[in-house]
């Protein structure tokens, strides 16, 4: 099988990750990560107009603590790091959405395996919320980070703290690094018992797809796992073209997993109606603004059918593939037909997922998605086919008004992370 360093040629209705090249899959895997990282940039707002500072705040710490321990389990089993030492938390933190590579400059060093430290060169995340003042400040780098910094690492060991040595406030103002903090297990700390709503989201079919393994290198090079020594320089381009595939599946999981803790915590606090709503204007706006970086990213040309169809082939709210289901073809040059199958995604017990208002308000995000490479094209349901949940045929009208980007694309937009340009890399 030959491999693409992007996605620029022919759009292929068989196409799968495994066609990209190890540098293309680091290059998406970034972009992943930070669609992820990103999603509390729209869902804050959503928490805002029902409650205040301090509901965001609480809804934050749920959805992480619900989600982080559960797939940094997965990450560890699908590269084979599975443990309970200090360099297991810090291997976690390479590969974690809280913590995109380089819009989060985590600089970890390991000591021995019951301590660790790190230091944020750069919080994209702080950035973002500086401008907000002191209390937003102290509400993220303080109320939030501290339970939920010790939730991921109790996925590893009951017994890890994160511990600050500094932190935002900055002081002086302009201060680098942002912050630095140790990371230590200790038998004196009393085991931390997870959070009641990890449980509800470990239930799901999502957080029991199947640790993906056996898959075909078709280039050359990397490691097939990450179960050798602790590598403070590690990047996404040090693996195997099979480790980087399980590593973006396990990424998609990742956010579909954090995006489950959140609308559990809205259902819980406000209702599963305002959960439905929040939920649905939360993709649309992430879903947008990712469709224009993954394009960008990934070299899509043009503004065509076939441009649409492969962003929705490349988009991280469609994958992994085991658990959405999601099949394109381009019809024509202006008509893209994209169908969803009866996979797990839709067979939930509960609303509380990407997908669950699509044919009503979700429709949108599939709008925003298509939009972002044609401002002229329009998603209009379809009779499904046998074996379908839902369909839709993307269609572009030349002579229709560019479409005005939703609200919800427009705030995603606040975060410096909606403009933030990776640096590509190349393996060691």
């Amino acid at each position: 099988m030959t491999v693409l360093p992007d996605y620029s040629g022919p759009f292929d209705p068989g196409f799968r990750l495994e066609r990209l090249s190890r540098g293309a899959l680091a290059v998406l895997g970034r972009e992943w990560l930070l669609h992820g990282h990103l999603q509390d940039r729209v869902g804050v707002p959503m928490v805002l107009e029902l409650g205040g500072r301090q509901e965001a705040e609480r809804v934050a710490i749920e959805e992480w603590a619900a989600a982080s321990p559960i797939y940094s389990v997965r990450m560890q089993e699908a590269l084979g790091f599975r443990g309970d030492t200090v360099s297991a938390i810090l291997k976690n933190l390479q590969l974690d959405i809280g913590a995109p590579p380089q819009f989060m400059d985590f600089r970890l060093r390991l000591i021995d395996e019951r301590h660790g430290e790190f230091e944020l060169a750069h919080c994209g995340a702080l950035l973002d919320v500086e401008p907000m003042g002191e209390d937003w400040v102290r509400g993220m780098c303080h109320t939030i980070e501290d339970p939920t910094f010790d939730a991921t690492g109790s996925a590893t060991n009951p017994r890890a703290r994160f511990l600050p040595v500094h932190r935002p406030p900055r002081v002086p103002p302009g201060r680098t690094p942002h912050c630095r903090w140790r990371v230590e297990i200790s038998d004196a700390a009393e085991p931390l018992a997870p959070h009641p709503n990890q449980a509800s989201v470990a239930e799901s079919l999502l957080a029991r797809l199947p640790i993906t393994s056996g898959r075909i290198s078709a280039e050359p090079g990397g490691l097939d796992g990450y179960d050798g020594p602790f590598d403070t320089d590690f990047q996404l381009e040090d693996l195997s073209h099979a480790a980087l595939q399980a590593v973006l599946e396990e990424v998609a999981i990742q956010s579909h997993l954090l995006f489950r803790g959140y609308l559990l915590s809205m259902s819980d606090h406000y209702g599963e109606p305002a959960a439905r709503s929040a939920g649905s204007r939360v993709l649309v706006g992430l879903a947008g603004l990712t469709s224009g970086r993954v394009r960008a990213a990934m070299n899509v040309p043009g503004d065509d059918a076939a441009a649409i169809g492969r962003v929705l082939q490349l988009h991280p709210t469609f994958q992994p593939g085991s658990y959405v289901g999601l099949e394109v073809e381009v019809t024509g040059p202006l008509r893209v037909r994209f169908g969803f199958t009866d996979s797990p995604i839709f067979r939930e017990t509960d609303p509380l997922t990407w997908l669950a208002e699509l044919g009503g308000d979700g429709d949108r995000a599939l709008d925003a998605v298509v939009q972002a490479v044609n401002p002229r094209a329009r998603c209009v349901p379809v009779p499904p086919r046998e074996g379908e949940r839902h369909a839709y045929e993307a269609v572009i009208d030349p002579g229709a008004e560019p479409a005005r980007e939703e609200p919800e694309v427009r705030l995603a937009r606040f975060s410096g992370g909606a403009g933030f340009a990776f640096h590509r890399l190349r393996a060691r």
